[in-house]
């Protein structure tokens, strides 16, 4: 999923303060697993707003919404029947949510949200970063533990000689991505694979051409 975190109250007071009706849009998806931007943390950002400004004798109107996803065309027209007034949107989907819904409409929107990356949860409250979106997975020369993301230096054939103890030198909280694929490579008597040199990563399939797209004939209206 994708992992974000809301921004302070005091930038996000600054992004809408001039606006005269805000509108507050929530979503459903990622952000409420993340528990950063969902039904429960709109209704606390907006009550937070409400009292900040009422106590500083502010005023502008609050209103808000949930969208089942941001980042899809036809949930983001939903929100035509409850613009009227709406002069700011504040979207606390991730940054594809923002974007769709700042196409969608001629209406200043702005993001409550930063998004931080593609991962999942270590435990409660906590999430962390799994995967790079490279666009060329390798996850099954690797026993499933990515070496784009888990290795500092995003190598794809062994270690660095910066590797101790299975530890990291960028810090020694740092597992090695390499020493935990060799352990889970391994555990599952598939060592050979660590022998398979692997080329020069084609990083055209990541983000160096631009914004990429995936087309799906067999799908498509």
């Amino acid at each position: 999923m994708i992992v974000a975190e809301q921004k302070s109250l005091a930038e996000i007071d600054q992004l809408v303060r001039n606006a005269k009706k805000l509108l507050i849009v929530g979503c459903r998806e990622c952000v409420t697993v993340c528990m950063a931007g969902g039904e429960k943390e709109v209704g606390i950002l907006a009550s937070a707003l409400r009292l900040k400004w009422e106590n500083e004798g502010h005023k502008t109107e609050i209103v808000t919404a949930m969208l089942q996803r941001q980042c899809e065309p036809e949930y983001v027209a939903e929100l035509e029947k409850q613009l009227d007034g709406v002069d700011c949107i504040l979207s606390t989907a991730c940054g594809v949510g923002v974007q769709y819904v700042a196409e969608k409409y001629p209406i200043w929107t702005v993001p409550a949200l930063n998004t931080k990356f593609a991962g999942g949860a270590l435990e409660q409250g906590v999430w962390t970063e799994k995967c790079g979106l490279c666009g060329e997975c390798v996850l099954h020369l690797t026993g499933g533990i990515c070496p784009i993301i888990r290795c500092s230096k995003s190598l794809l054939n062994g270690p660095c000689g910066g590797s101790h103890d299975g530890k990291c030198e960028v810090s020694a909280e740092t597992d090695c991505a390499w020493a935990l694929i060799y352990d889970r490579l391994k555990k599952m008597d598939r060592l050979d694979l660590m022998l398979e040199l692997q080329p020069v990563k084609d990083w055209a399939k990541s983000r160096d051409g631009g914004p990429r797209k995936v087309v799906r004939e067999d799908v498509r209206l």
